[in-house]
Parts: structure tokens; sequence; C-alpha cells
């Protein structure tokens, strides 16, 4: 219970950071990889964790809460709004669902540079170059239509994860672990690009949509394999940082992922393994429900989002942690 507290504490930290600083249609980016950079930080800061008391809020059932505060929180604002950016961008140029719609997808278009722009802000007054990971998402289609291997199409995704990691050793004033946690970064990157290449195997075959896995022609097995090896390389490289307590990061970045891996290789789409078999599994990921892995939004969620956008409804844009009542 003490570490699933600290883990809300950071969620609702990293939203209403975004509040704060951008207003209440900024929060639609609060994500669950966003707020690993928020704990991060405060996983390598020295002293007592830095909080406040949020009023109540629907998503807690009206309870009031301690949230983080300060630059982890901002950090993780400034990455979570410039890669929804980069998500909801993709899914534009894509045409994804509702996306083909042009009303849908010029708003989209819309909110997607105000929230790069926003994320750049949020950056600079934590001292973070958000141009590595706009850069990152811009490279990803060129790097989509040469790659070799399936880590040649994972690399945007690494670098920009990479970037973020890295710099919360310096937010927190300990740029020593800035290398290894570069590392860890690199390697959370791969797994997140690979757990949603599987997860959306089978929607995005369907659909004729490219997919890593598919256009490298990697197998599960490969893909797996990848995956545990990144997994391994993480906790190598958080053995050498030095963190100050370092039981939620462990619980997110070890425990977590390791269970996330799991997942998506239990209940993916009927991918083929070794020898161009399937592996059997008939479950799926619809595309349009939304991407976890790559810390953006999915199709689904950014048409409700450019629809709120237009109409002026936000979520929670009444509750006492927002200033009303959902």
């Amino acid at each position: 219970m003490l570490l699933h507290g600290s883990w809300l504490a950071h969620l609702c930290g990293l939203c209403l950071a975004l509040r704060d600083e951008h207003g209440q249609f900024a929060r639609a980016v609060t994500n669950y990889d966003g707020l690993v950079i928020s704990v991060l930080v405060e996983a390598q800061s020295d002293g007592t964790a830095s909080r406040r008391t949020a009023g109540p809020c629907p998503l807690r059932a009206m309870r009031s809460a301690s949230v983080a505060q300060g630059d982890g929180a901002r950090l993780a604002a400034a990455v979570s709004l410039v890669l929804a950016s980069a998500k909801v961008t993709d899914h534009v140029d894509d045409g994804d669902g509702a996306m083909r719609r042009p009303g849908v997808s010029v708003v989209a278009r819309h909110v997607a540079k105000r929230w790069a722009s926003q994320g750049t802000s949020s950056g600079s007054a934590v001292g973070f170059d958000t141009a590595v990971l706009l850069d990152a998402a811009a490279r990803q289609s060129t790097v989509e239509l040469s790659a070799a291997s399936v880590l040649d199409a994972t690399e945007p995704t690494e670098t920009a994860a990479a970037a973020a990691f890295a710099h919360t050793a310096v937010v927190s004033g300990r740029p020593s672990n800035a290398a290894v946690l570069s590392e860890a970064g690199r390697l959370f990157g791969r797994i997140a690009h690979l757990v949603d290449a599987v997860e959306d195997y089978g929607a995005d075959q369907a659909a004729g949509a490219w997919n890593p896995l598919i256009a490298t022609g990697t197998s599960l097995a490969e893909a797996r394999r990848h995956c545990h090896d990144a997994a391994l390389g993480m906790r190598l490289a958080l053995d050498e940082a030095d963190f100050v307590d370092d039981r939620l990061v462990r619980a997110l970045l070890v425990d977590e992922l390791d269970h996330a891996i799991h997942r998506a290789f239990a209940h993916g789409q009927d991918v083929p393994d070794e020898g161009g078999k399937k592996d059997g599994r008939n479950g799926k990921k619809d595309k349009d429900k939304g991407d976890v892995g790559e810390f953006g939004a999915g199709a689904a969620d950014v048409a409700d989002i450019a629809v709120s956008a237009k109409t002026g409804r936000g979520c929670c844009s009444h509750c006492d942690c927002c200033d009303g009542c959902c």
C-alpha cells in the first residue's frame, strides 16, 4: 500500500503539473509511462519527498491526497506533452480510425502542435531540450522505411526514452547517474516499442498498417528474446545508479515491466513464431482503443480529445483538484 500511495502521488502530481502550467485540457496526456520520469527524479533526490495536498478528485473517489510536485513532475509533464504530440501526429498521418475524418484530423493536428509547444516550454523550465524528442519522432517514418531489422525501427523510441531518463539525473542533482540511466531509458524504449508492436500486430495486419514485426519478418520468439534481454540490461543499469530510495523504481521498471512483457506475449495477436507458425492466440487489441507502450494516446483517445477541444468539454473539468466536480 505504501508504494501504491507513492505511485498515485506521482500520477496525480503529473496530472496537476499539466493543469497548473498549461490548463485543464493538457491533463489529457497524463499517462502511466510519463510518471516514471517523476519517480526517477524523486528516487535520486536527497531529503524528504516534495509533496503538497490536493483537493478531492472523482478519480480518487472524491478524496484529497498528497501529490508529487516540483521539477520531477514538471519534467514528466514536458516529456508527456511532447511524446503525446508525436503520437497524435502519427495517428493523423496514418489516418487511423476517426483521424480519417477531415474535421477531426485538423483539430487533432492543431492539438498536437500546441502540446509540442507546451512541452518545449515546460522542458526549458527544468533545463531539458525537448528537441531530441521531437527529432526522434520526426525521424520515425524515415527509419521505418529503411529498417533492416526490428531494432533499427525501435531506435527513435530508444533515443527519446534515453534522453528523458538521463535528464532525471540532472534534475535531481546526480549527474553521475546520467550515463547508466540513459542506458536504462534506451532499453525501456526498446521494450515499449516491441510490446506495442506485439499488441498491435493483429490490428495492423488486418488494416495493412506498418508494423515493425511484420515489416522486418521478426518472429514472436525473437521479439520476446529482445524484450527479456532488454529487461535484464535495465536491471543491471539500475544496479549501477546511485538512488536514495529505489523501491518504487524497482517496482515499476523491474517487476511491472516483467509483467507487461508477459501479458503482451500471453495475450497478443496471431504473431508468426519460428518456422512461420502461428502462436495460436486469437485475442485482439483494437489499435483505436489506445496504445500504452510508447507514452502516447491511442487513436480513439485522440478523437475524443479532438472533440473535447472543439466543443469545449474536457475530462475532469469540474473537480476540486481542477476546481469543481465531474
